[in-house]
């Protein structure tokens, strides 16, 4: 089984139901088991129309016999089934919610579809911090650099530049 890490997010309805629900819709799919939750962190919309609400984030870990595009297919099936709509919808819209594959195991890979790990995790408080909490000694599979080291890279320059 490989172990993959998934950021949800959900700044549209009842938040904390919506990524609930999510959390829970991954736990039951086949060949995978849920092994850890991250805390929930609020936080601002990023690169989002000024009218979007704020965000609640997390990152789940789980352990899967899918593979990468299996474990995207199903992460975009949960999407639709709890309302989210990317068809028509400007990028980065207000969304019920959202979920990233960040990485799957080491693996690395660039595909009109599929980027691991994901291509902004490094650039993103809401999403490193909650995949540390769960996974302290977390690694960029493609530098072999700590994402910790990336996180306080990250709060090192928007102190600098806020």
């Amino acid at each position: 089984m490989a172990s993959a890490f998934l950021g949800l997010g959900s700044n549209l309805g009842d938040r904390e139901a919506n990524v609930a629900a999510a959390v829970d819709a991954l736990s039951q799919l086949a060949d995978t088991r849920l092994m850890r939750v991250s805390s929930w962190l609020e936080n601002p919309a990023v690169d989002s129309p000024v009218s979007a609400g704020a965000f609640l984030n997390g990152v789940v870990k789980l352990e899967t016999r899918l593979t990468p595009r299996e474990l995207l297919a199903q992460a975009l099936r949960i999407e639709r089934e709890l309302g989210r709509k990317r068809e028509g919808e400007p990028r980065n819209s207000p969304r019920t919610i959202d979920i990233d594959l960040l990485l799957y195991a080491d693996v690395v890979m660039a595909t009109p579809d599929l980027v691991l790990p994901h291509p902004r995790m490094g650039q993103r408080h809401f999403v490193l911090w909650p995949l540390l909490q769960i996974e302290p000694r977390a690694k960029d599979p493609k530098s072999g650099e700590l994402w910790a080291d990336v996180l306080a890279r990250l709060n090192a320059s928007s102190a600098t530049n806020p």
